[in-house]
């Protein structure tokens, strides 16, 4: 899918800040697509464990980015970038109710999208994957963003850079340290740090 118009996106934001329910319901249908399809990469589960659709996501994610205050957003990347970190909530909630009602441990796992993806680490359990980033950004709060950024909202780097406010060859330094930072913790390198 085509990305929204990101001026026409702009002013709808703005639109929607100052309480037009007619802007906010436009900007939901025209950045729908894009938050499916976003949700859909970030999370495509395998078919035999999966209890949580695209579709249920974007709607939960969106719940938590419709009020105005939470639209208080400069442009279409910055609107993404909070919907990546609502669609992590909406995953990671999801995966500790998933935790609490089995009470054996049972997580679920996620597939990473394939630019998010730790080398070698094909499906992630989503509790564990946010205890690293949880980690990761004790570590550097700018490399855990990026990889937010990345993963949940699907930006490219360039993308990325104009959202943190670097170049995009410091943004692609800092992803493949953060890549391979994950790597080593997803595959339980980083024990008890």
């Amino acid at each position: 899918m085509a990305p929204s118009d990101p001026g026409d996106i702009t002013r709808l934001l703005s639109l929607a800040r100052a309480n037009d329910p007619r802007a906010s319901d436009e900007l939901f249908q025209r950045l729908y697509g894009e938050l499916r399809a976003l949700a859909g990469a970030a999370m495509q589960r395998d078919q035999a464990g999966h209890t949580l659709q695209p579709t249920a996501i974007v709607h939960e994610a969106w719940i938590k980015l419709a009020a105005p205050a939470a639209l208080a957003v400069n442009d279409r990347e910055h609107f993404l970038a909070l919907a990546a970190r609502a669609m992590r909530q909406v995953l990671v909630d999801h995966a500790r109710g998933k935790q609490r009602e089995k009470r054996d441990g049972g997580r679920e796992a996620i597939s990473l999208h394939d630019a998010a993806a730790p080398a070698g680490m094909a499906e992630v359990d989503v509790l564990v994957l946010e205890e690293a980033l949880e980690r990761l950004a004790r570590y550097s709060a700018l490399k855990a963003r990026i990889v937010e950024l990345r993963f949940f909202a699907g930006l490219s780097i360039d993308e990325v850079a104009s959202i943190v406010g670097l170049s995009s060859s410091s943004v692609d330094r800092e992803w493949s340290f953060a890549r391979a930072w994950l790597s080593e913790a997803l595959a339980g390198g980083f024990e008890d740090e």
